[in-house]
């Protein structure tokens, strides 16, 4: 397989696009999934789909080490390479390193102001104009609501997509009227896309499933497959 085959058959092509198939700039993305069911994976692929579509990606890791994060992508790549048997892997490992750049943040210190200062110094000094900032590791749990409105609204300041992770635990059991659950369910009207990671009823697979989709480029209640041994991203 090509380089251009990969993209156009990778199911997660569809974020970066509106109801009508225009591309858009903007978005503000969610994964949640219980501990252990591939929310960093999925966060690697998005990521990656916006490498092979050109774009340059800042990888924020909050309260992991920068190797974990590499190592993460190392074997994401090494299962697309395998799996899609293309011809020129290291053609890809090349563009993601050109093209991606990975930032730690202990907890408490992730902040709107900070990261904005983050990224206006790697564009102002030439080193990465991302369009794509995945953010692994934040604590919707302790942080307010205006935490993350702080985020939104950097996003349209920057014009970047914005895709976030967030652990669910299954003791919690409140959830929003559009299906958020836990620790989201306060600030789901600020994404514009939440995805759900669920275990499938008798199967070995994961499911994927949109339970919210603001922008029209899918239909909540569209599921996609994730392979329970890689977590890569698969068609339902």
């Amino acid at each position: 397989m090509q380089k251009d085959d990969l993209i156009a058959k990778n199911p997660l092509r569809i974020f970066a696009q509106d109801g009508a198939g225009k591309e858009i700039t903007q978005r503000m993305g969610l994964v949640m999934a219980r501990a252990g069911l591939g929310k960093t994976a999925i966060l690697v692929q998005i990521a990656l789909d916006n490498i092979l579509r050109g774009r340059q990606v800042l990888h924020v890791s909050v309260g992991a080490s920068l190797e974990k994060t590499k190592v993460w992508y190392d074997d994401i790549l090494q299962d697309i390479a395998e799996g899609a048997k293309l011809e020129r892997p290291q053609e890809i490992r090349d563009a993601v390193m050109r093209n991606r750049l990975i930032m730690t943040f202990k907890e408490a210190e992730f902040t709107r102001p900070k990261l904005e200062e983050r990224l206006n110094d790697l564009v102002y000094q030439n080193v990465l104009r991302p369009a794509c900032v995945v953010v692994d590791g934040f604590d919707f749990a302790g942080a307010g609501r205006e935490a993350v409105a702080d985020i939104r609204e950097l996003m349209t300041v920057m014009d970047l997509q914005f895709w976030f992770s967030a652990v669910i635990h299954r003791e919690d059991n409140r959830v929003s009227a559009a299906g958020v659950p836990a620790p989201c369910h306060e600030v789901d009207d600020l994404f514009d896309t939440v995805m759900l990671v669920n275990p499938v009823t008798d199967s070995p697979s994961l499911s994927l499933d949109v339970i919210k989709d603001a922008t029209g480029c899918v239909k909540p209640g569209k599921a996609l497959t994730l392979d329970p041994s890689t977590y890569l991203v698969k068609k339902a």
